[in-house]
């Protein structure tokens, strides 16, 4: 799939195969003429991506090649054991999580996963939660206080699921809850927003000692599209929200909502997602050092004082 902006790459990269089949079928000697075209694509990429809208990363935080919650958990970890159930309405199966070993390390991953095909999309519901999704997420983060586990969420969800019966079940109450426990679990929490990081669903598992942002990811209380409709009554001015709203990684850190940014390659995280993965685990493994070093009061403490002093006030 290529979004608008990659079809100059496109475009360049097609030439490149073109002329190296050439080379082949010919045995023309073209090396001069293809290392010239591979130094411009490089150009090219480099300068379109360091130049994207908000509305293009955002984009690009949908792209459907991108690695997932159980792609990062599967290729980062050892004997990951999915564990399933809230104990009290269902398995919410946009919703996963489960202990893994990163690098000998046990770790409670939790996130939201979303579907590659129409049958899989239906069965995560497109990664919103129910409000037994997120009852899941905090009864695994309670066993993993129990049992002295770090623990790990992925974030990639368009919202928490809208729907009448969640809103029966206490979609509300329960996102509440999420976060007031969130606050004072005494393990280490560090929350990564991966794609889509919309609203109350986001947040339901995002209250940790450290908030981490992919490079082409989105955080914000509502997505673009929506708050077109609401503004203007329309999608049409989806690109005008994404600038208006300041949802992407940079504005974040800049905003000190988020604690960083995980560089992903050049083109997305989809383009190498071995390398991404390979990033994240590391990035992962580093704050973990630095949480753990603290006492978890003093985690706590710090977790408390962080979100508390988000936001401005105006008098």
């Amino acid at each position: 799939m290529l979004l608008d902006f990659e079809q100059p790459i496109a475009a360049l990269e097609g030439k490149l195969r073109e002329m190296q089949q050439l080379a082949l079928d010919s045995q023309v000697d073209v090396s001069d003429a293809v290392t010239a075209l591979e130094a411009k694509i490089k150009s090219l990429k480099k300068e379109t991506y360091a130049n994207l809208t908000r509305w293009q990363r955002v984009q690009l935080s949908r792209h459907p090649d991108r690695p997932y919650t159980l792609d990062y958990i599967e290729g980062m970890t050892e004997k990951f054991v999915e564990l399933h159930g809230d104990r009290t309405v269902a398995d919410d199966k946009a919703m996963v999580g489960g202990f893994a070993e990163l690098d000998g390390r046990s770790v409670m991953f939790i996130g939201q996963q979303k579907g590659r095909n129409t049958k899989q999309r239906q069965f995560r519901n497109f990664g919103m939660p129910n409000p037994e999704g997120y009852r899941k997420a905090l009864r695994l983060m309670k066993l993993a206080e129990k049992f002295g586990k770090p623990i790990v969420t992925l974030i990639d969800t368009p919202g928490a699921f809208p729907g009448l019966e969640a809103e029966e079940r206490g979609q509300g109450e329960a996102i509440a809850r999420n976060l007031k426990e969130m606050f004072l679990l005494k393990v280490p929490v560090i929350c990564i927003i991966i794609g889509e990081g919309a609203s109350g669903g986001a947040l339901g598992i995002a209250i940790g000692d450290r908030v981490l942002m992919l490079e082409n990811t989105w955080y914000s209380v509502i997505s673009p599209e929506s708050c077109s409709s609401i503004l203007w009554r329309s999608w049409d001015y989806k690109e005008q929200a994404a600038e208006a709203l300041k949802l992407t990684a940079t504005d974040m850190l800049g905003a000190k909502l988020v604690d960083g940014i995980v560089k992903e390659p050049l083109g997305g995280a989809h383009t190498d997602t071995a390398k991404m993965i390979q990033t994240l685990k590391k990035t992962i493994l580093k704050t973990l050092d630095e949480l753990e070093a603290l006492p978890h009061e003093e985690r706590i403490s710090q977790r408390i004082d962080k979100f508390s002093a988000m936001g401005v006030v105006l008098e």
